[in-house]
């Protein structure tokens, strides 16, 4: 099981890898735009920032099990969140993914949960096209008004966080932000790749680093109107981030699972030389045991002569 999880990590990671650079840089784009049309009387809903009565938690699971604490450690992050908008006395609604959140979210009737999706065995554009439509209507319609995303960012092969990243409305910041307006992008992380080398499992480190400079010009002019750019491009950016945070938790995912199939095998070599010390200590006894009723036999019989 580690090596198919060892497979799977392979294509997650690589997935992961090439998606953020794109998800990261609409998201600058974005806001380079935005920015500049600061002075034009232009109305774009996903970009309101309005007192927030009620939050949209887009919680994100495995499917599986064997995977260690992954799955816990996200519904903890939920569960805390949710405790922090109880005591401000803000409502919130679910969006669960995956079997397991939908497992714990379906034992708790108390829980107001708008929508139950189970995720395939490989994020698609697809899966996360479904997710942005619901959080769209929800958003649009007021019906929450800020929307955050729970999933667990992939770091490395021992090493997965569990963070809440801010979807909508969009960062004035053009970066990924926390609740509490900290950066959750990429920038600095360290990746360990996990390629082969001589027919071996080896990891090779490699460093992210994100552009500091503005992505467009100051004197920017567009050829189409801007409301029609933007109103293409937002349903780019909320289906790009959702599927990166699908694809983080992915990675996340097989990634614990190959450590806990480690740990586990470890543990069987450990549990199976253990066994047989003590096997080979009864054998052994029960031979001893045996040639000492051979001598002690062949004694009395001999003081019976």
């Amino acid at each position: 099981m580690k090596l198919v999880a060892a497979a799977k990590v392979r294509r997650a990671q690589e997935a992961v890898i090439n998606g953020r650079p794109f998800a990261e840089t609409l998201v600058e784009v974005l806001y380079d735009i935005n920015e500049q049309l600061q002075l034009e009387d232009i109305d774009l809903p996903l970009t309101n920032v309005r007192p927030v009565k009620r939050v949209g938690l887009i919680v994100i699971t495995g499917n599986r099990g064997l995977c260690g604490g992954f799955n816990n450690l996200v519904i903890k992050k939920a569960e805390a969140r949710m405790g922090q908008l109880e005591k401000l006395g803000v409502e919130y609604t679910v969006i669960s993914v995956g079997k397991k959140a939908n497992a714990y979210f379906r034992r708790r009737p108390s829980i107001r949960v708008d929508r139950f999706i189970e995720g395939g065995s490989f994020p698609t554009v697809k899966e996360a096209q479904v997710i942005a439509d619901d959080v769209f209507s929800l958003f649009v319609c007021e019906d929450v008004d800020k929307v955050e995303l729970v999933y667990t960012k992939f770091v490395s092969l021992v090493r997965s966080d569990p963070v809440i990243h801010t979807l909508l409305p969009l960062s004035p910041k053009g970066e990924v932000l926390d609740v509490n307006g900290n950066s959750v992008d990429a920038d600095g992380d360290e990746f360990f790749r996990l390629t082969t080398k001589e027919g071996k499992l080896s990891l090779e480190r490699e460093r992210v680093v994100r552009r500091k400079d503005g992505l467009c010009s100051p004197i920017l002019q567009f050829e189409q109107d801007p409301v029609q750019i933007l109103d293409a491009m937002m349903p780019l950016y909320l289906n790009s981030q959702i599927l990166r945070a699908l694809q983080e938790s992915m990675a996340s995912e097989v990634a614990s699972r190959m450590n806990a199939m480690s740990n586990a095998t470890d543990n069987a070599v450990e549990l199976k030389k253990n066994l047989s010390i003590v096997y080979n200590r009864e054998r052994q006894a029960k031979i001893t045991g045996e040639i000492l009723e051979i001598i002690a036999g062949a004694e009395a019989l001999t003081d019976i002569d």
